[in-house]
């Protein structure tokens, strides 16, 4: 039996091995990431804008990504995070979307109109602060709590702020002189116009 389980470990092994040699030799890569923009490119494809948390900010095109039947039906939408496979581009920084397994839908982010104000403003900001290509791991949980936090307790001022703090802290420009906004704004040139409809949507 000892053998056995052995033998079965270490195919299994083998088996991953073989298949992760296999993707990078195609160019493929995978990670887990959140959606945070969509753009349409063709009558049936999308562009994809992603958070990952390997690989950073990249943009993928989803071939067949509009159409209501198909692998990717149902799997692209703003905010959803999924574990994602795509075949990396060599000539532009556009690459192609290969599969999607959804992990979260967050629904309830479309339920109220100040929760999708203020999960737009998340991803702008970290959009705006983050580099394409280029782990940021931090910042991907940090957007991830953050629209888990509009999900379960709704927008607020409250976590607005903590957001911005937390990116200002991971992003190493906070200071105690000034706001996080503000220290933001200092360090990365002026913020994303999205900030002032959703301070204004949940502060009235």
């Amino acid at each position: 039996m000892r053998k056995s389980n052995g033998a079965r470990i270490w195919l299994n092994l083998l088996f991953r091995s073989a298949v992760n040699g296999l993707m990078i030799a195609l160019g493929m890569e995978k990670s887990e990431g959140i959606i945070i923009r969509l753009t349409k490119l063709t009558e049936t494809s999308l562009i994809v804008h992603w958070c990952t948390r390997d690989q950073g900010l990249i943009k993928t095109v989803a071939k067949g990504g509009r159409r209501s039947k198909g692998p990717l039906a149902g799997k692209l939408d703003l905010f959803f995070e999924a574990e994602l496979n795509w075949v990396r581009s060599r000539k532009s920084e556009l690459h192609t979307l290969s599969e999607v397994a959804v992990l979260d839908y967050r629904e309830n982010l479309r339920k109220r109109y100040k929760d999708t104000l203020v999960a737009s403003y998340f991803v702008d900001l970290l959009a705006h602060v983050a580099e394409p290509d280029h782990p940021v791991p931090d910042l991907y949980d940090l957007l991830a709590r953050g629209l888990g936090y509009l999900v379960e307790q709704g927008a607020d001022q409250r976590g607005v702020l903590h957001f911005e703090h937390e990116l200002a802290r991971l992003s190493g420009v906070a200071h105690d002189r000034s706001s996080a906004f503000i220290a933001l704004e200092q360090a990365f040139g002026s913020l994303p116009k999205s900030r002032s409809s959703c301070m204004d949507a949940i502060c009235h």
